[in-house]
Parts: structure tokens; sequence; C-alpha cells
């Protein structure tokens, strides 16, 4: 089981979008993927139309020991996609377990249970808060990999070298096999200098971290949600759903799963143990 937090700071940029979509590409590749919604917006959650009543089994009662992953995680409309999801309950929950002994590793302990059980699922995304606080935290203790999704506009690197630090401090203190695994571009457009020159500035920075593919601007991917859908039940055919499904095969190569009967990915390659990025 490996697990992997999207995650940026900034609002805005596309993290719920790539969890979903990501997330839903790999479950149609063969492979069974649970989504945790760990943002008190619960935007992951409305999204799927999953968002529980107060009091119901949701990632907010997990945090909290009152339920395993197991009594959270529901199925999706896609075929080996579950979601774990929150509620506004979750909001104040960084005061709430500020003095819980152990509250930065309250997720990881619940996913190593989880992880030994039989329903465990090959991949965890975790959708992350637009915010470097102890949910965040939480999602960087418990994780393998992490995906920074950035959108093609002036302040795409605004931002970042305070996450890289998080990053780093994380991994020496917290959880040394951390590692930067891929940054998605998203809201891209050819036709735009812009775009062009924001991505330049991402391989300057972070090389071949940077995903080769990019997220094209894709008005379905914004409606999607609306109806409850991932892109690929509302549109597959759409430039968005090509491009998630070129951005699962580049990730599938990248941690190094193995290929599944009729999985539309490339052959496994060896994960890449990227180092933080230098921004000095």
């Amino acid at each position: 089981m490996q697990v992997i937090s999207v995650i940026n700071q900034k609002g805005g940029v596309g993290k719920t979008t790539s969890c979903s979509n990501l997330g839903a590409a790999l479950a149609l590749a063969g492979y069974r993927v649970l989504l945790m919604d760990l943002d008190p917006q619960a935007h992951l959650s409305i999204a799927f139309d999953r968002m529980p009543d107060p009091g119901d089994p949701s990632v907010y009662t997990l945090l909290g020991g009152h339920h395993s992953i197991a009594d959270v995680a529901q199925p999706t409309n896609v075929d080996g996609l579950y979601i774990a999801p929150t509620n506004l309950d979750l909001t104040g929950s960084e005061q709430e377990f500020a003095n819980e002994i152990g509250r930065e590793i309250l997720l990881r302990d619940a996913l190593q249970d989880y992880s030994r059980s039989k329903n465990a699922p090959d991949i965890v995304m975790l959708d992350c808060p637009p915010a470097l606080g102890l949910l965040s935290l939480n999602a960087l203790c418990a994780s393998d990999y992490v995906i920074i999704p950035v959108q093609a506009e002036f302040f795409a690197l605004q931002g970042m070298a305070q996450l890289h630090d998080v990053l780093e401090r994380v991994q020496r203190r917290l959880n040394p096999n951390l590692k930067l695994i891929g940054i998605l571009v998203g809201m891209y457009s050819k036709q735009r200098n812009l775009s062009r020159e924001v991505v330049q500035e991402l391989r300057n920075h972070f090389g071949e971290i940077v995903f080769s593919h990019h997220v094209r601007v894709n008005v379905r991917l914004a409606e999607a949600p609306s109806h409850g859908m991932t892109i690929y039940e509302y549109d597959p055919r759409c430039a968005g759903a090509e491009d998630f499904r070129i951005v699962a095969t580049e990730l599938a190569s990248r941690l190094g799963l193995q290929s599944r009967p009729g999985a539309d990915l490339v052959p496994p390659a060896k994960a890449e143990n990227h180092a933080m990025p230098n921004f000095e």
C-alpha cells in the first residue's frame, strides 16, 4: 500500500480535482484506490456526494479514535475507487487534537492498521487542506510520496519555498522515507506564453520531478464535481480525461506499479527517490 499526499498550501490550485481524477484513472486501470478527504471544506466528499452527517463515520471520527478506516471508507461509482469522506466537523480538529499525544501520527497509525487488512488498497491518496497545519502534518507523516499541484500562472512558485521547508523538516524529523514524486501543472494552455514560461521556470527549479504531461484548461473538469462525478463518468472523451489518464500512467511508472491485465499503463519502472529540491 503506497500513500500519496496531494498538497499545496495555496487554495484553488486543483488539489481536489487532481486527487479525484488521478484516483479514478488508476482505479479504471485495475488498481484499488482509496481517497481520503483531509480538507475541512470537504470538497472531495461533496464532489463524490458522500459527505457524512455529523456523528457518522468520517475522517474526523477516524482521527478522534472512534472509527477505523474500514468503518469510514465508502465505495464510489467507479469500480475499485473508494473514499473516506469528511464533513465540517473537521474544521475544529486543529485545536481539538492539539494536545493529543502523538497528534502528528494519528493518521499514520490508522493507515498502518488498515494496511494489514485483506481489503487494503494499492494506493491511498490524501487530499490535503490549503494550509500547513496539523492535518497536513498528519498527511505528510503518513505518506510515502508527495504530489504538488500548481497552476500555470504567474504566482505558481509563490509559497513553494515554505512548502519545501516543511517537507524537509518532516523528512528530517518525522518521516525520513518521504519523497517528492511529482509536480503536476494544471490550467495549462500551450497557446499562452505565460503557461510555457511557468513550466520552464518550474523545470529550472525541479527538473524531471515536474510531470512531463500537463492538465490543460478544460471546462468539463470544473463541471464534473457539480454532478457528483469524476471526469471519466461525466465526459470520458474530453481533453481533461485524456490528460489525467496520461499523468496516471506516468505516476504508475514512477511508483513502480505492476501492470494489471488490460491496464492502460506503461510497463513498471523503478520508483524514483527524488531528493527535495534546493531553493537557494
